[in-house]
């Protein structure tokens, strides 16, 4: 049960990257009870502890209607922060981002939730040749079309302690004087800070208007691939020789790397890095709820220290 006076929030894949920020985002305001809906609800527990009455976690299967109806039951609000990047098995774009986003969305509106948002990706278009975009494009579509009311928050590339963005590129920097490029370096991309995705979700779901709208939240800088790669050495004190490798390359190596059974790339890994990332001109966002968004300078330093405290230890 949620505590008392407290509005019960469910928040599905809430120990994931975004999601365990989301649920400390909403633990942080009064007016919230969380309950953390994913596959491994010892996962939410260990996040987050045993002892806050204003939390529960428990376990979803999003291929299932009953087992979302139960994570649905009694709720004002339910945040979707489910995500794939690597299809494995019956795990796929389609089956995550759109069959599964409309599952969530198809029981949200018979429980009467009052308010539903959907995390999906700026670029997000249902005729881009990139499966990955095309797909998050559907599943806002999937989901309108059931929740007409349904928020939706289109975060950048996201980046942050533990993310598999710029953790896995200072890694490289650090240990390898030469690191080859997508391309020429030239893909644009505003990379958020996934912390203040996080604060976005949560000010979203406070505002009382309950009218459909679309927020891109983006950072404050834009960057071209090889100008974000000099920003990232510089502060880890690196000065690698960038080599732009062809994209045609890329593909060969994801293709071969697909072989795998977890392939260190993939070719939508590639598709998507052909695609400028950044947000859309005149749409609602960090602004609009009131954030200063954080760049990737001011929260270098803190992934620096992490990364080598884990090295070290």
């Amino acid at each position: 049960m949620a505590a008392a006076n407290h509005r019960l929030v469910t928040v599905f894949g809430g120990t994931g990257f975004l999601g365990r920020r989301v649920v400390r985002c909403l633990l942080q305001a009064p007016e919230f009870s969380v309950r953390i809906a994913s596959r491994h609800p010892e996962r939410g527990r260990q996040l987050f502890g045993y002892d806050d009455p204003r939390l529960q976690s428990v376990q979803v299967d999003l291929h299932d209607e009953g087992s979302i109806a139960a994570a649905l039951d009694g709720v004002y609000g339910a945040i979707n922060a489910v995500s794939l990047y690597v299809e494995h098995g019956q795990e796929t774009f389609h089956a995550v981002h759109v069959e599964s986003a409309r599952r969530l969305a198809g029981q949200a509106h018979r429980a009467g939730v009052k308010r539903l948002i959907h995390v999906s990706g700026i670029g997000s278009d249902v005729t881009s040749p990139s499966l990955y975009i095309r797909k998050r494009g559907e599943g806002e579509a999937a989901v309108r079309a059931i929740f007409s009311e349904a928020t939706l928050v289109r975060p950048a590339v996201m980046f942050g302690p533990d993310d598999a963005f710029l953790t896995t590129i200072l890694k490289l920097l650090r240990q390898y004087p030469i690191y080859p490029m997508f391309g020429r370096g030239l893909t644009r991309l505003q990379p958020a800070y996934v912390d203040d995705v996080a604060d976005a979700i949560t000010r979203a779901l406070l505002k009382t208007e309950m009218n459909a709208i679309t927020y891109e939240c983006a950072g404050p800088r834009i960057y071209t691939y090889e100008e974000l790669l000099r920003t990232i050495a510089h502060a880890a004190g690196r000065r690698p020789m960038l080599v732009p490798v062809p994209f045609a390359a890329w593909h060969l190596a994801g293709w071969l790397s697909e072989l795998f059974p977890r392939p260190p790339i993939t070719r939508n890994q590639v598709e998507l890095m052909q695609i400028d990332n950044v947000a859309s001109v005149g749409m609602p966002g960090f602004s609009e709820l009131e954030i200063p968004p954080q760049s990737v300078e001011q929260i270098i330093p803190t992934m620096l220290r992490e990364t080598i405290g884990r090295t070290v230890s």
